[in-house]
């Protein structure tokens, strides 16, 4: 219901209608002229579709990454339309992980569930899903720039409370001037999106953000609750609703007329998503992310010189070192979360 009224919300508030919009994101163009570009931009990579390497679905597009010199770096999958047999969401993924021990070079792959087009037809996807797109590449570079001797340390095989990180950082580019004006080209004209488009696409990028925020804090302390218990069964609770019930007032997250993001019976990345404990990453590494952006707008933005401090600094350091050291070391301070309120338009609130 919440969703529902939003969205009528945000049209009035904004007068955007994601039906407004979504002819000026066309998936390939969004791809390959918004986030590969975005890459390009920052890291000096540049992507070859490869059409003799072998799919596992026809929709399976494979591009060959080539690294700032040329040189092969990886591969690369996208799984994007949603099928009946194919499990919902988005996510990223190793099929080889990269390890000089074992002389491996990653192959990664991204997925989603976006609406296959009919045929001959566009595919034209929300601002919500280009940022999805945006976020799930951030994961695959984690993955491709990685550069260490043993896979078990290599790539995104880091804590729960980092691994998200990289992806939220890379978010940021998807309303980026420069890139936002590369790649949000009309689908039949290619003309750009109009000025006041994107001024509403930018004002209503904060909206309902104290919501979202909301019920992610529940999530994570019913999340920490449930793991606080002790393992025998007979301390386990037999009303799961009480539980919630109780568990939300004693940490302060039981917000009127927000529920937790996730109730227990399906909070899937708690119970066998490897989350346990740890949901509360994702606002953690929220910060992180808009700190990480704040120090890129501070020097300069979308520059290469910027792109290759953070891919030596972070992205290619995997589960090496102590996070808190990797995480001074690039942004010169501990973490603030005043970026993170200010990036999300609750500062002052």
């Amino acid at each position: 219901d919440w969703q529902l009224y939003a969205e009528q919300v945000r049209k009035a508030k904004y007068d955007l209608d994601q039906n407004e919009v979504k002819p000026y994101f066309e998936l390939d163009n969004v791809l390959t002229k918004g986030v590969f570009y975005a890459a390009n931009q920052l890291y000096g990579v540049t992507f070859k579709q490869r059409h003799d390497l072998p799919v596992y679905h026809p929709d399976v597009m494979v591009f060959e990454v080539l690294d700032k010199t040329g040189k092969p770096l990886g591969l690369i999958y996208f799984d994007y339309f949603r099928r009946d047999n194919k499990s919902g969401g988005a996510w990223m993924g190793s099929f080889v992980q990269q390890s000089r021990l074992l002389g491996q070079k990653p192959v990664v792959y991204n997925v989603a569930n976006f609406a296959k087009p009919a045929p001959g037809q566009p595919a034209l996807i929300s601002f919500t899903d280009v940022v999805g797109m945006f976020h799930e590449f951030g994961h695959a570079l984690h993955g491709l720039f990685a550069d260490q001797t043993y896979p078990s340390i290599s790539g995104t095989n880091v804590a729960r409370d980092f691994v998200e990180f990289p992806s939220q950082f890379n978010e940021h580019w998807a309303l980026d001037p420069k890139v936002l004006a590369h790649y949000a080209r009309h689908y039949k004209t290619g003309a750009a999106m109009p000025a006041e488009l994107v001024a509403k696409v930018r004002r209503s990028a904060k909206f309902n953000k104290g919501y979202d925020m909301s019920e992610a804090i529940a999530a994570a302390e019913l999340d920490l609750q449930w793991h606080q218990l002790a393992p025998a069964a007979a301390v386990l609770p037999a009303d799961v609703d009480a539980f919630e019930t109780t568990a939300l007032t004693k940490t302060g997250a039981d917000f009127p007329d927000v529920p937790p993001r996730y109730r227990s019976s399906y909070f899937s990345h708690i119970w066998d998503s490897g989350y346990a404990a740890r949901y509360y990453a994702y606002l953690w590494t929220q910060m992180l992310a808009d700190d990480a952006f704040a120090w890129f707008t501070a020097h300069g933005g979308l520059t290469r010189a910027n792109g290759q401090r953070f891919r030596d600094l972070v992205l290619s350091r995997g589960h090496t070192e102590d996070y808190a050291a990797m995480f001074r070391s690039f942004y010169g301070q501990d973490p603030d979360i005043g970026p993170m309120l200010e990036n999300r338009g609750l500062a002052g609130s």
